[in-house]
């Protein structure tokens, strides 16, 4: 295993569709290690193998439960509700928007030995669904949001936010 460099949203690697995974052996299974272990690293949400700089489709997402999810190959087959929420991305670091999601996703995906299984998520969960595969298809967040906010920015508004959540309570 190896913590590998993420790419910044400037290289053109990031910016590109990625192939389809059709050998399912070790050097499929040490990018999923790497990706594991960069991803731990960073103590990011999740990460996508373009990310890397390998074009092929694989992802890894933290879960709600904190368990590490390796989707290969990974298809959004349903989803409901929406949510709109702040979103970063480790290869946009210090900028962040607000992009609109869906609540709840399930994913068709392949695990590192070829089967496929079905996962699903909400909130969070299903945020990273969505991030993760479009980075599959050479997308990142900023497409979506409408002002890209600094992380001084942000610190301000989860404050004003928790202070608000203070108030409804009392």
């Amino acid at each position: 295993m190896a913590i590998r460099k993420i790419l910044s949203d400037q290289e053109p690697e990031l910016h590109k569709k990625c192939h389809y995974i059709t050998k399912f052996d070790d050097k499929l299974s040490s990018l999923l290690d790497d990706l594991k272990e960069t991803l731990a690293d960073a103590s990011g949400a999740g990460l996508a193998a373009p990310q890397i700089g390998i074009l092929r489709r694989a992802v890894i997402v933290i879960n709600e439960d904190g368990e590490m999810l390796e989707l290969v190959n990974p298809e959004i087959i349903e989803q409901k509700g929406e949510q709109d929420g702040l979103e970063g991305c480790l290869s946009i670091p210090g900028r962040w928007g607000y992009v609109l999601r869906p609540m709840w996703v399930k994913v068709k995906a392949q695990d590192r030995n070829g089967n496929w299984f079905e996962v699903e998520g909400e909130e969070m969960t299903a945020r990273c669904f969505c991030h993760e595969i479009e980075h599959l298809d050479g997308h990142v967040f900023t497409e979506h949001v409408e002002r890209i906010y600094s992380n001084e920015e942000v610190e301000r508004i989860i404050e004003k936010e928790n202070r608000q959540k203070g108030r409804r309570r009392s």
